[in-house]
C-alpha cells in the first residue's frame, strides 16, 4: 500500500495535469509566465508569438481568426503574423489582411497539385512561390486592427538568383538573393510608424519566397495560422530543416501549435505505427529547430461519414452509428415576437420603416392598431434515431487520436482533447443540425459561428490551466 500512497503524494505535489480539455499543462508554464509579463502596450516590445502549423481547419482560420480576436482584444494586437507568401491557391482566407500577387509566379506547395517534384525549398507555410518574369509583384495591405512596424520576409538565396524590393511607405530596401550555396535568409525591415501596406516585386532574375510576416511591436499577441488545405503531417515532413529554421528564429514563436489529424482519420487505411512515427520524429524536429518552444498539440475534431469504408479504415471496433434528428432543429421564438415576414404587425413595422406614420390615419380615418402577436408555436417534437444509411465518426479518428494522445503524455508535451471539448463522439452531428448550425453540411468543417465556438472553449480551458498552474504554485 505504501507505494500507491508515496504515488498520490508525488501527484499532488506536482499540481494539477490537466483543465478541461487541456492535458500536460506544465509544458505550457513558459508561454503562460510570458503572458503574465506580456504589456497591452509598449513601443518597441515585441508581440507574443503563437505560430499554428496545419491543415484545413489551421489554413481557413475560421478558429484561428476568432482566438486573434479573443486574445487581441485581451492582450493588445500584436500584429497578423506569418502567411504564405502572396495567394497560393484560389480561395485563400487572410483574416485582417488582404493578400494580391500579380501573374508570374509558380506556386510549388507540400501537398495537392502544385506538390509534385521536382519542389523548391519550402518552410513552415507548406508553399514557395517563385518568379517566373521580371516585375512580378505581390503585397499585402492590413485592416486597420493588423497595422504593422516590422515587416519580414523568407526567400532562398542560391546560384543565380536574383533579388527582391520592398516598399513599405516611403521606406524601400533591396533584398540580394544571389548566393554562392543554395540557403534560406530571412529579411526584417522596421519603421518608424504603423503601416497600412506592403508590397514585393521581383527584379530580373527569378527569386523563391517561402514565407512573410508582419508584426506590430507594442506589446500585445499575434496569432499566426499557416496550413494546407487537405495535408497531413506527414507533407508537412515536406519541409526542409534549414528552411524552417531559419523562419523560426526570424519569426521567434512563443508557442507553436500543431494541428493536424482530420485527413489521416479520413485516409482509406490509417496504420497507427506509421502515423506514431511520423508524429514522434515531427515533435521531436520542432524541438530541435526551435529549442525550448513549448508545443500544444490539438487532437483531431469529432466529425461523421456515411462511407462504409470509413468503418473499417483503421484498427479496432467498428465506430458506433450515429443518430440523427427527424427535422430541423428550432430554436423557440420569445413571447411577444413573432417571425419575420408573417403577420400585420411586420407589415405594420415595414411602413414605418419607410416613413408611414403608425399613430395617424387618412383623411380622419381611424389609426390603425396593430393586433396582440399570436401566441408561439409550440415547440416541434424532434425524435432522434439512426437512419439506414447512418452517419458515424471514422474509425481512424479515434485511432489518430489515442496515438496523439498517448504521445503527448510520454513526450510531456500539451494535448487538447478537440473531440471531447465537442461533446464526444458523434457530437458534429449536433453542431450541424443544432440552431445555429456550428458545423458545415459536410460534418467536417466549421462555419464562423463555430469557429468561435471551439476558439471560445480552446482559450477558456488554456487560461483555467493557467489559473491552476498559478494557484499551485
Amino acid at each position: 500500500m505504501m507505494v500507491p500512497i508515496l504515488a498520490l503524494a508525488a501527484a499532488a505535489a506536482a499540481g494539477p495535469n490537466c483543465a478541461e480539455g487541456l492535458c500536460n499543462i506544465r509544458g505550457l508554464e513558459p508561454f503562460f509566465d510570458k503572458l503574465e509579463r506580456q504589456p497591452r502596450n509598449q513601443a518597441g516590445k515585441r508581440p507574443i508569438h503563437i505560430l499554428q502549423i496545419g491543415d484545413s481547419h489551421t489554413a481557413g482560420d475560421t478558429i484561428t481568426g476568432a482566438w486573434r480576436e479573443v486574445l487581441q482584444a485581451r492582450y493588445g494586437g500584436g500584429g497578423r503574423g506569418v502567411l504564405a507568401a502572396g495567394r497560393p491557391y484560389q480561395g485563400y482566407l487572410t483574416q485582417g489582411i488582404t493578400a494580391q500577387m500579380s501573374s508570374g509566379w509558380r506556386i510549388s506547395s507540400t501537398f495537392g497539385s502544385a506538390s509534385a517534384p521536382p519542389r523548391p525549398l519550402m518552410g513552415v507555410s507548406g508553399f514557395s512561390l517563385t518568379s517566373q518574369q521580371p516585375g512580378a509583384e505581390m503585397s499585402l495591405t492590413a485592416d486597420a486592427g493588423q497595422m504593422f512596424d516590422r515587416f519580414v520576409l523568407c526567400a532562398v538565396a542560391a546560384p543565380g538568383a536574383g533579388a527582391l524590393t520592398i516598399r513599405i511607405g516611403a521606406r524601400t530596401e533591396r533584398m540580394q538573393l544571389a548566393s554562392a550555396t543554395e540557403r534560406a535568409e530571412c529579411r526584417t525591415v522596421s519603421v518608424d510608424q504603423p503601416s497600412f501596406t506592403v508590397t514585393v516585386t521581383a527584379e530580373d532574375r527569378p527569386v523563391t519566397i517561402t514565407s512573410w510576416a508582419t508584426f506590430r511591436d507594442n506589446g500585445g499577441i499575434a496569432l499566426s495560422n499557416v496550413g494546407v488545405v487537405g495535408s497531413q503531417l506527414q507533407h508537412f515532413a515536406r519541409t526542409d530543416d534549414a528552411v524552417v529554421a531559419e523562419e523560426l528564429r526570424a519569426y521567434r514563436p512563443d508557442l507553436i501549435v500543431i494541428e493536424f489529424g482530420t485527413n489521416e482519420g479520413f485516409s482509406p487505411v490509417f496504420r497507427p505505427n506509421e502515423y506514431e512515427i511520423t508524429l514522434r520524429s515531427q515533435i521531436g524536429r520542432m524541438r530541435r529547430l526551435a529549442p525550448g518552444v513549448p508545443i500544444l498539440l490539438i487532437g483531431a475534431p469529432d466529425a461523421s461519414s456515411r462511407r462504409p469504408e470509413m468503418l473499417i479504415n483503421a484498427p479496432g471496433p467498428a465506430p458506433r452509428p450515429c443518430a440523427e434528428p427527424s427535422g430541423p432543429i428550432n430554436a423557440s421564438i420569445p413571447p411577444g415576437q413573432t417571425r419575420i415576414g408573417t403577420g400585420r404587425l411586420d407589415n405594420l413595422l415595414a411602413d414605418i420603416s419607410a416613413g408611414d406614420s403608425a399613430d395617424a390615419g387618412q383623411d380622419g380615418a381611424d389609426p390603425v392598431v396593430a393586433p396582440p402577436a399570436p401566441p408561439p408555436p409550440a415547440p416541434a417534437q424532434i425524435s432522434w434515431s439512426v437512419r439506414a444509411n447512418p452517419l458515424f465518426p471514422p474509425a481512424g479518428l479515434r485511432a489518430v487520436r489515442d496515438v496523439q494522445r498517448r504521445v503527448a503524455g510520454q513526450l510531456g508535451i500539451a494535448f487538447w482533447d478537440w473531440e471531447a471539448r465537442m461533446g464526444g463522439a458523434c457530437s458534429a452531428v449536433k453542431w450541424v443540425k443544432g440552431n445555429p448550425p456550428r458545423m458545415r453540411g459536410d460534418y467536417v468543417h466549421f462555419n464562423s459561428a463555430g469557429g468561435r465556438d471551439i476558439a471560445q472553449r480552446l482559450n477558456a480551458d488554456l487560461e483555467q490551466a493557467r489559473t491552476l498552474l498559478s494557484a499551485s504554485r
